[in-house]
């Protein structure tokens, strides 16, 4: 299992940074380096503002941490993996499974 881990990772997490505007932009920033087992689960296309988006679903499996969230992202240099859902699969703490999103809106 631990030989599958051959992709290394940039864990990112969001920071909302003032746009002085009353908005804010978001900026992401490194968290950790993450080695990293990565399956193709699907793919698919849909319509976005008439364009076509394609997105690729994949399972991405790390060493369990704690402090990993929905909210952040993983990237492999260009390539950004959004975190749908994660879970522990056997409940052991000794992997963590990521169900991520590549493509569309980063």
């Amino acid at each position: 299992m631990i030989g599958s881990l051959r992709h290394r990772l940039i864990l990112e997490a969001p920071t909302q940074m003032p746009d002085g505007g009353g908005g804010a932009t978001i900026s992401w920033s490194e968290q950790a380096t993450v080695w990293a087992d990565i399956r193709a689960r699907r793919g698919g296309e849909r319509d976005q503002a008439d364009r076509p988006d394609a997105r690729l679903q994949l399972q991405v499996r790390i060493r369990y941490r704690r402090d990993v969230s929905t909210a952040m992202r993983l990237r492999d240099g260009t390539r950004v993996f959004n975190i749908l859902s994660l879970f522990d699969e056997d409940g052991r703490e000794r992997f963590l499974t990521c169900v991520c999103e590549e493509g569309g809106v980063s």
